[in-house]
């Protein structure tokens, strides 16, 4: 699906997971309930393509990973998940997924919601892990969609003046 919005919307979420985790490594400590939170995006992620795939869960809802090995996911996710947008048909984003949540709950949801919902799940807890960052004394990476699309980030309250 090269060319479409979803695929722009990943290419979006595989740099801001990148940008997240150099952050996170800028660090002298990264505090760890930020690294659990960007492991966590990580782990959402590849869980939500094992269901859209009908694979088995391969990963921990909160895996229990460094910063490294955080790194190490974000690569695994980028991958398995352009090789599947690039396998799609625009018609596929319509089509019904089947799956259990983490609670053992099934549901069935469209394709495209569900791409959708990965994307703004880990722009919601990004967010968390900059602010975190900040609170602890660092330089968070802007993650911004606009940034990303233009190449420039986004005006800070220090450009307000």
């Amino acid at each position: 699906m090269k060319g479409s919005y979803i695929n722009r919307l990943y290419e979006h979420v595989w740099w801001a997971d990148a940008e997240a985790g150099k952050a996170l490594m800028a660090m002298s400590s990264a505090p760890s309930e930020f690294v659990e939170l960007y492991a966590h995006i990580l782990g959402a992620e590849l869980i939500w393509l094992d269901r859209i795939e009908g694979q088995k869960r391969s990963i921990a809802v909160w895996p229990d990973a460094t910063i490294e090995a955080c790194l190490q996911l974000a690569a695994k996710s980028e991958d398995r998940y352009r090789a599947f947008i690039s396998s799609m048909i625009e018609a596929d984003l319509k089509g019904m997924i089947v799956y259990k949540n983490s609670a053992g709950r099934r549901f069935s949801s469209q394709l495209e919601d569900i791409l959708v919902h990965v994307a703004l799940h880990g722009s919601y807890h990004r967010g968390q892990i900059a602010l975190g960052i900040r609170s602890g004394g660092g330089i968070p990476n802007p993650t911004d969609y606009i940034g990303f699309v233009r190449g420039a980030a986004s005006a800070t309250r220090a450009d307000s003046g």
